[in-house]
């Protein structure tokens, strides 16, 4: 079957699910949108560059750059873990296109992405949906699920190019000092999770003198890389991620890498699982966290800035691992809308809560535990910036979280 009789073959108004995040096959997207007048284009963290017209309908739990403010743009809010379940119930797929490497012995591998795209493949497969594999050389070769037999597989089609790479974020002063009270709650034998940015950087670019870590986590970038050279990593257990993003020299030693694992989503982010790892230190951030230990990490202003992600499945996670932490680091002062970042009360949908504490640069606060004043007291005076605290002191008491005593410790 070649292209022009796949793309034929599908119902009016198809959904079409692609790989997100660093690995959109722009290529084979590209011809799929000349052919149709209409689709619904489903993208995980979609990027830039996306076909933005009129009969293009985006779709995603979790919206990224290329979909953000689109008018067309239609949000389903759901927490990563769960998002499988879609392809199986609300939002099954007539279409999947991958980007994956030549093929090698019967297989082909999806590289730096894997997230939902298994579960998307079985549930085309299962109605008799299409997969297309766009086919590139430069992705790099990943273990674990990653892994796809070429029989899942109805088209491939070559498209060779250079794969997306960034260097590693510049720490900056502020970022720094977060990372590094992160980085001192972390001990030996822990296991991380931690995005990309300065500051999950900062954090783990911190702890290369720590010994057998672990890594289980949603994506990873350079600084597991930097852990992995300082020989801060268990050797006997392999990092674990359902996608990457980074330099080039991670795409090399990513590739055909046994101490890397890629797993799928269902794996990744399911708090059961992720409480089995000892010491799990969880690692999120936020857009705002008010005096109740609630944070909004997923809208501006009512409108949907970009989901509610991961976060929720590994704070879970991480509170119920033996020892562990789940940790929301942010600046305490947002520099572009020049705002306080720790609020009274949130306005908007509550992304997460009841973490187990609060850590700006101002200090780290502590919340799990302790009743709602003592909670309130320690944001305001460990986390918030030092211009708007005596205005969230006026406010907790309207909230009835009137001033404590700060407690030791």
């Amino acid at each position: 079957m070649n292209l022009t009789d796949l793309l034929r073959s599908l119902p009016a108004d198809p959904r079409v699910v692609i790989s997100g995040n660093h690995a959109v096959p722009f290529h084979v997207l590209g011809l799929v949108d000349q052919a149709l007048d209409e689709y619904r284009l489903w993208v995980l963290n979609a990027p830039a560059g996306l076909p933005d017209r009129e009969g293009v309908v985006y779709e995603t739990p979790f919206v990224g750059v290329g979909m953000r403010h689109s008018p067309r743009l239609s949000y389903v809010p759901c927490r990563l873990s769960l998002v499988p379940s879609l392809f199986r119930t609300t939002m099954a797929p007539d279409l999947v296109v991958l980007h994956t490497t030549r093929p090698r012995g019967g297989r082909v591998s999806l590289g730096v992405e894997v997230n939902i795209l298994p579960a998307a493949v079985e549930a085309a497969r299962a109605r008799g949906a299409k997969v297309i594999a766009q086919v590139n050389d430069r992705m790099p070769w990943t273990l674990g699920d990653s892994e796809i037999d070429v029989d899942q597989i109805d088209l491939m089609i070559e498209a060779d190019g250079a794969m997306p790479t960034a260097p590693a974020p510049r720490i900056d002063e502020v970022s720094g000092k977060i990372g590094a009270l992160v980085a001192a709650r972390v001990r030996d034998g822990a296991t991380l999770q931690a995005g990309i940015g300065a500051v999950p950087d900062a954090t783990l670019c911190g702890l290369s003198g720590r010994r057998g870590l672990k890594i289980w986590t949603e994506m990873f970038s350079d600084s597991a890389l930097v852990l992995e050279q300082a020989g801060a990593l268990d050797r006997d257990t392999p990092v674990r991620a359902s996608f990457l993003f980074g330099s080039e020299e991670l795409l090399d030693w990513v590739d055909a890498n046994p101490r890397v694992r890629m797993i799928r989503t269902e794996t990744s982010n399911d708090p059961a699982l992720i409480s089995r790892n000892p010491a799990m230190v969880s690692v999120n951030t936020a857009l705002q966290v008010d005096l109740f230990g609630q944070a909004n990490a997923s809208r501006v202003h009512a409108k949907i800035y970009s989901g509610f992600g991961g976060q929720t499945d590994f704070i879970v996670g991480a509170l119920h691992s033996s020892g562990g932490q789940a940790l929301i680091a942010l600046r305490s002062w947002h520099p572009r809308a020049d705002v306080s970042t720790i609020v009274p009360l949130i306005e908007e949908p509550v992304t997460s809560f009841q973490m187990t504490a609060v850590v700006t640069e101002q200090g780290v606060a502590e919340v799990f535990g302790l009743d709602q004043r003592h909670q309130a007291a320690n944001i305001i005076d460990h986390a918030a910036h030092p211009q708007v605290r005596e205005e969230l002191w006026e406010q907790a008491a309207r909230l009835g979280l009137g001033r404590v005593p700060v407690p030791l410790g």
